[in-house]
């Protein structure tokens, strides 16, 4: 054997061996992944105690936006993915006839119960709904949430079930580009970052189903990473990533309806 490719090998080994035991012990502490469920039961303790959340407030300015389009008063709402109610107080301010919060975790549905005593809840077991009847909601909202539901178009089609026929639906979301290119959504606990699953569902696949049940699109929204946010990530150092992702989109939001006369 050469005595130069003998010598090559176990430095190459080595190598091999360093980062592998590199993944193992440091790469897979600093993000741990965990599913919705799992995940939103750890968050749920500080979720609201998140100032200067980009993404929550982009969230915030997309569904206000949306939200103006739709008569809620005296509606029957579901909003699906409720967390911890964040949207719930301006909902509220417009008198609808009943919100229910459905979300898949029990820690964010006890805190939403926490902050509003007597709230609707259900907690989500698959994408089926089973429990509610045909036609029950006026409106489904549904928040940050879509990314996280694997088999969109099954819960999509219960969603149209549980909608009356003459219904809205508004939804925001993480981009699916965003998600596509590695985009996560993390946070801390107990000094450990975590990364929550999601699954990529492109927006123009979400309306094709939708189309399909009778809806067409009232409006549709994006939020990108420019100068107007520049200053969340100077608040935490973090300016090299704001270069490197400017004018990503990051946030969308679609309002949809079926059953009304199209103007």
């Amino acid at each position: 054997m050469n005595p130069a490719i003998a010598s090559i090998n176990p430095l190459n080994n080595m190598i091999t061996a360093l980062k592998k035991f590199i993944q193992k012990n440091f790469s897979a502490h600093s993000v741990k992944e965990k599913g919705s469920v799992e995940a939103y039961d750890l968050w749920a303790e500080n979720y609201d105690v998140q100032q200067g959340n980009l993404m929550l407030d982009m969230d915030e300015s997309v569904f206000a936006e949306l939200l103006k389009e739709v008569n809620i008063t005296g509606k029957q709402i579901a909003d699906i993915g409720c967390g911890t109610g964040r949207h719930w107080p301006k909902l509220l301010e417009n008198d609808p006839a009943s919100i229910t919060g459905f979300d898949v975790s029990a820690g964010m549905l006890k805190r939403l119960e926490q902050k509003f005593p007597g709230a609707k809840t259900n907690q989500i077991t698959d994408n089926f709904f089973s429990d509610t009847a045909k036609s029950t909601y006026d409106i489904i909202i549904s928040t940050l949430t879509v990314a996280h539901i694997e088999n969109i178009e099954e819960a999509l089609q219960a969603w149209c079930r549980i909608l009356k026929t003459q219904g809205d639906i508004i939804i925001t979301d993480f981009h699916p580009n965003a998600l596509a290119f590695g985009g996560k959504r993390t946070f801390q606990h107990n000094s450990n970052s975590i990364s929550i699953q999601n699954f990529v569902h492109y927006v123009y696949d979400i309306e094709g189903i939708l189309l399909q049940h009778g809806f067409h699109i009232v409006n549709k929204l994006e939020r990108k990473i420019d100068e107007s946010v520049k200053h969340y990530y100077a608040a935490k150092n973090a300016l090299p990533v704001y270069e490197k992702f400017k004018d990503s989109r990051i946030i969308y939001g679609i309002h949809l309806r079926r059953g009304y006369d199209i103007k």
